[in-house]
């Protein structure tokens, strides 16, 4: 029983972690309706900015979002409206496959030339540390990386629902010619959200890099398990990748604990294909317009 507690909260803790990672994948598709290939790559690229950092002027890991999360914030502005506005016609979903499956691979190819191909990971001197809390085992940078990630997904869930350009993103998303007939800018939502994707991947890869070891081609597994939490959720629906992250970090490491580490991500995939064969649209996602 022991284990199996540890093993829930341990899960817990690495769902907030992978929440936050397809928040950013759920609020483009939920206002732009394409799906962002190039999201795995942009984390990639935030724990090199991170490790850079920490690596050559010593900066912290956690201190160190202050600077890479506006960089990719303006990153990802920049990328949608040179690479992903240009695109129209009815086959734009199609077509922003191509395009940010593009950017991936130039994202990967870049950071290769610079980085190399051997599998790093960042090392603050907490790395290693652990509480002790009513005999369970805490690690320190796992309840760092809950507790921002969780702060971070309050932040953008107050943006979408407190300032204009959140009624303005839930307008697009809903409706997009009404609120272009009331003076939505569809295409400055459209940068802007797809900016504040990028963003969120600046903190996902900073915690992404303290717990794991990475190379450049680690976004290939990132983005599909990026992609089974957000349909697991709902596409559109950050609310439902919160709940789908806890519980593919749960599901996870618990038969990771009971079973074997090799049947773990199987057995998340099991519980994926049993949801959506009783719910198409995901635990949360919605068959209309508007799930976020």
């Amino acid at each position: 029983m022991h284990a199996l507690i540890q093993a829930v909260i341990l899960g817990i803790l690495t769902g907030g972690v992978y929440a936050l990672m397809a928040s950013g994948q759920t609020l483009i598709f939920g206002i732009m309706k394409i799906v962002n290939l190039a999201q795995g790559a942009l984390i990639m690229l935030g724990a090199y900015l991170t490790y850079s950092l920490f690596t050559s002027f010593g900066i912290d890991p956690f201190v160190s979002l202050l600077i890479t999360t506006p960089l990719l914030f303006l990153l990802g502005v920049g990328l949608q409206w040179a690479l992903l506005r240009p695109l129209h016609g009815d086959d734009v979903s199609q077509l922003s496959l191509l395009v940010t499956f593009a950017i991936a691979l130039g994202l990967e190819g870049i950071l290769s030339f610079v980085y190399g191909a051997n599998l790093t990971n960042i090392q603050p001197s907490y790395a290693n540390d652990s509480w002790t809390l009513f005999g369970f085992q805490i690690s320190v940078v796992r309840f760092w990386a809950f507790a921002i990630s969780i702060a971070l997904l309050v932040v953008l869930g107050l943006i979408l629902k407190r300032t204009k350009f959140g009624r303005s993103v839930r307008a697009t998303v809903q409706n997009p010619m009404s609120a272009e007939l009331l003076g939505v800018s569809a295409k400055r939502v459209s940068a802007i959200g797809f900016g504040l994707g990028s963003a969120t991947a600046a903190a996902g890869g900073a915690v992404f890099g303290m717990l794991n070891s990475f190379n450049p081609g680690s976004h290939y597994d990132l983005i599909s398990r990026i992609l089974t939490v957000v349909i697991l959720g709902g596409l559109g629906s950050i609310g439902g990748a919160i709940y789908a992250a806890v519980i593919m970090g749960v599901v996870s490491s618990v038969v990771s604990a009971v079973a074997s580490p090799v049947w773990s991500d199987f057995a998340f995939f099991v519980v994926l294909l049993l949801v959506l064969l009783v719910r198409p649209q995901g635990l949360f996602g919605a068959k209309v317009r508007g799930a976020l």
